[in-house]
């Protein structure tokens, strides 16, 4: 930065647990930078689809989730978002650029999507602040889910079961935006409710 004379910022995040990295797949270097890349594709067929973004550590449960709506016949492609702050940059200098030409592409986090018919649920580690940074180019259903609220929790799994940010939750988000958007009874919904014993009621 001092050397390059570049106004940027780096920053670490570090977590308090260890966790496997999994290798990066091929050709995604330019993706990752730019904020957003397809991570684990769901099944190819399927007439119910949806998208999941995720990072850091709680990208396992957003994996366990493809899993969990895979069970109820629910295709759910994974995508790793490394920097909302950098889609939300790319997308601000778009508008940018179509307010003052009147041309100019589209958002790259909507290029992304916008082809693919399918909800979009954003769970983050951080607040919910953090993934709604990108919400308005989201062309689909858009849900965002987060670590908001206090600490009051003596494991990780409680703490995530209880900001509902676990697997569970993120399958029932992604379902209610299923049945939001049409394209599922909300049978399926309160089914996957009570098998996963989720209660409505917020505990105080």
């Amino acid at each position: 930065m001092v050397e390059q004379d570049e106004d940027v910022i780096f920053y670490l995040t570090l977590y308090n647990e260890s966790s496997e990295m999994p290798p990066m797949p091929e050709g995604v270097e330019e993706a990752i930078l730019r904020g957003l890349y397809l991570f684990h594709p769901g099944a190819p067929t399927g007439a119910d689809r949806v998208q999941l973004l995720g990072s850091g550590s709680i990208m396992r449960e957003v994996l366990r989730a493809q899993t969990l709506l895979a069970e109820r016949g629910v295709a759910a492609d994974v995508w790793s978002a490394p920097s909302y702050h950098q889609l939300r940059l790319d997308a601000l200098a778009c508008e940018r650029e179509q307010r003052l030409t009147g041309r100019g592409p589209e958002p790259y986090v909507t290029r992304c999507l916008a082809d693919l018919d399918a909800p979009v649920v954003a769970a983050s580690d951080s607040m919910k602040a953090v993934p709604d940074l990108i919400a308005r180019w989201v062309p689909h259903e858009f849900v965002s889910l987060g670590t908001d609220g206090f600490g009051l929790s003596d494991t990780r799994e409680a703490r995530l079961s209880r900001c509902e940010v676990d697997a569970e939750h993120i399958a029932i988000a992604a379902l209610a935006a299923l049945h939001r958007s049409g394209k599922i009874d909300r049978k399926a919904v309160d089914e996957a409710i009570e098998a996963f014993e989720i209660s409505w009621k917020i505990d105080r």
